[in-house]
């Protein structure tokens, strides 16, 4: 048995280009497998027929086994075959039973019968088989294309609201890291404030203790005018260290307030930069994520939509060949009809006859 195979470099179910009847594609290139094999007929399990057969990207077309001679002659093919099978989703498997030993059981998806052929040999079984399979698989590959890109684009909405949501985040999370900030120096001016305010407290229990002393004792007049001076010095001298602490407290407090200031807005700046920073380099590594995503799904649309026009166009083609030969066929049909009465009619001669029978001969 005559067996070949070559790879096709893409897919596509049909080839576009459009012939009549008597033209015929070069299929060195464009088949998968072809040679010849026993097929069994629907309906009829003891029969059997040997048919020349071509794996065809998804499809198994089946032709008579004169077809075989005129491709290994012309290596060419005529494109209406007598039988088209799609192999997408299809299950093989091999049988050995019914006088086919070296058979194949094709289960398909979308038909309720199988279909049975067999080869000459074990080699050829399992090399058909394989064939068979990967086919069926290329099939399933093309239509996953489509779910794929999908997938993808329902990934890229998602992504795009996850990070609206992250840099809401973000927001928040520097306005309380911010507010945490101003907390923390408020408390601590607080307790610089409440160690000033006890020390101050000291003094003044001291200036008391001194005051209850002086009243105390017993002295002479002069003594006494000599306490009272001192008294007045002291209250005026914890006057003025009272003023001068306040003075000097406030004043330091101001200066605090500044240096904080000046602090936050140096420290606003360098994380502003930071961050600044940090999301351009994500922003970028996302766009050239985005553009090679992009750019994916740009090619396989194109390819996906190229096949779809291709297979249109060869379906198309088909379709008219198929009504050029019905409408022959019919016209054919009349003129056989059209004969034979001429053949029945009583108004003839023998030399009239023998030319009618002779065209009747050549119509059928």
């Amino acid at each position: 048995m005559f067996l070949s195979s070559s790879r096709s470099s893409a897919f596509s179910p049909w080839s576009s280009m459009e012939q009549s009847d008597s033209e015929a594609l070069d299929i060195s290139a464009k088949v998968q497998l072809h040679g010849v094999l026993w097929k069994r007929p629907f309906g009829r399990p003891s029969a059997k027929w040997s048919r020349f057969f071509v794996i065809k990207d998804s499809f198994l077309l089946y032709y008579a086994e004169s077809e075989k001679r005129s491709f290994e002659s012309s290596r060419i093919f005529n494109i209406h075959p007598k039988g088209v099978i799609p192999l997408g989703g299809c299950v093989v498997s091999a049988t050995e039973d019914m006088g086919m030993p070296f058979g194949l059981v094709i289960t398909l998806e979308d038909f309720s019968g199988t279909v049975v052929v067999a080869a000459e040999c074990e080699e050829e079984q399992l090399h058909w088989m394989e064939m068979l399979q990967e086919s069926g698989k290329t099939w399933k590959n093309a239509q996953l294309g489509e779910a794929m890109i999908e997938s993808l684009e329902a990934q890229g909405l998602q992504l795009a609201k996850e990070k609206q949501e992250y840099l809401k985040l973000m927001e928040e999370t520097e306005e309380l890291t911010h507010q945490r900030a101003q907390r923390e120096e408020l408390e601590r001016l607080n307790q610089v404030l409440e160690e000033e305010k006890m020390k101050y407290e000291e003094v003044v229990m001291e200036l008391k203790a001194e005051q209850e002393q002086i009243k105390d004792l017993d002295g002479t007049t002069q003594s006494l005018q000599g306490v009272e001076s001192e008294k007045e010095e002291l209250s005026g001298l914890t006057v003025m260290l009272q003023k001068s602490i306040e003075m000097d407290l406030l004043r330091d407090l101001h200066h605090i307030e500044e240096q904080m200031k000046l602090l936050l807005k140096e420290k606003e700046q360098a994380d502003e930069l930071r961050e600044n920073q940090q999301r351009a380099e994500v922003l970028q590594q996302e766009r050239e994520f985005y553009s090679s995503q992009a750019t994916t799904l740009q090619q396989s649309l194109s390819q996906l939509t190229a096949d779809k026009r291709q297979t249109e166009a060869e379906l198309q083609a088909e379709m008219e060949s198929r009504m050029e030969l019905e409408k022959r066929l019919k016209q054919a049909e009349e003129a056989l009809q059209d004969l034979e009465k001429g053949l029945d009619s009583l108004d003839r001669s023998s030399e009239r006859d023998q030319r009618m029978r002779g065209d009747v001969t050549q119509l059928r």
